[in-house]
C-alpha cells in the first residue's frame, strides 16, 4: 500500500508541477517590456508571411527557417490570444529547451501549421512541453489549431502519442484510486496499534457491549 501511496504522490506532483510552475510564469512575474514587444513583432512578422503564403506570394521554398521561426510565433500568438502570455510562455520553453531548443520548436510549428512540411520533426524536448501548450490555448482553442494535433505532431504521434497519452491517463486513475484507498485504510490502521483490552474498553463505552459481557471478556484477557 505505501508503494502505491507513493505512486499517487508521484503522478500528482508530475501533473501539478507544470500548471504550477506555467501560472508562476505568468502571473508571478512580469515580462519585460522589451520582451513582450519582442513577441509582437514577430507575430507581426509572422502573420505577414502567412498572409503572403495565403496570397499566393510567397511559396514555401522560398522560406527560411527564420521565416517559418516566426510564423510559429504567429500561430502561437493567435491561439494563446495575448502577447504577454506568449512572451512569458517562450520564456519557459527557453528555460525548459534552452535557447536553440525554442527557436526549433517555433520552426516546427512554423512547418506543419503553415502546412509546408507536415513532417518536420518535434525536438525531443518539447515532447513533455506539448501536453502544457494545448493547456494553454487562448479561449478554450486549442494551441495547435490551424489543424490540431494531427498537423502539429504528425501521424506519428496519432499512434505513439496517443498511446502515451492513454496510458498516463490510466496511471492517473491508478494513483487516484490508490490514494484513496491508502486514506480510507489509514483510519483503520490505528485500531491495529491498540491492545485488545484497549479495543474492549472502547467497545464498552461505545454501548455495544454490556458491562456483564465487558468483565467476562476483561477476565478471558487477564
Amino acid at each position: 500500500m505505501k508503494k502505491l501511496f507513493f505512486i499517487a504522490i508521484f503522478l500528482f506532483t508530475f501533473v501539478l508541477t507544470p500548471s504550477t510552475t506555467l501560472a508562476q510564469s505568468i502571473t508571478g512575474t512580469q515580462s519585460p517590456v522589451s520582451s513582450d514587444n519582442h513577441t509582437a513583432s514577430e507575430e507581426q512578422e509572422g502573420k505577414e508571411i502567412w498572409d503572403k503564403l495565403q496570397a499566393k506570394q510567397l511559396e514555401c521554398k522560398d522560406l527560411t527557417n527564420d521565416n517559418y521561426a516566426v510564423l510559429g510565433e504567429y500561430f502561437m500568438g493567435q491561439s494563446i490570444g495575448d502577447t504577454q502570455r506568449h512572451a512569458a510562455m517562450n520564456q519557459m520553453m527557453s528555460r525548459m529547451m534552452g535557447e536553440e531548443g525554442e527557436e526549433q520548436m517555433h520552426i516546427t510549428m512554423g512547418k506543419r501549421l503553415s502546412g509546408c512540411d507536415t513532417s518536420a520533426q518535434v525536438p525531443q524536448s518539447g515532447w513533455g512541453f506539448m501536453p502544457m501548450m494545448w493547456m494553454m490555448g487562448g479561449g478554450g482553442n486549442s494551441m495547435m489549431g490551424y489543424g490540431g494535433w494531427g498537423n502539429m505532431m504528425g501521424w506519428g504521434f496519432g499512434i505513439l502519442g496517443w498511446l502515451f497519452m492513454i496510458i498516463f491517463g490510466v496511471l492517473i486513475i491508478l494513483g487516484v484510486v490508490a490514494l484513496i484507498r491508502y486514506l480510507g485504510s489509514s483510519g483503520k490502521s490505528g485500531d491495529k496499534e491498540k491492545t485488545p483490552l484497549e479495543i474492549l474498553k472502547e467497545r464498552y463505552a461505545k454501548g455495544e457491549i454490556n458491562k456483564k459481557e465487558f468483565e467476562e471478556e476483561k477476565k478471558e484477557l487477564a
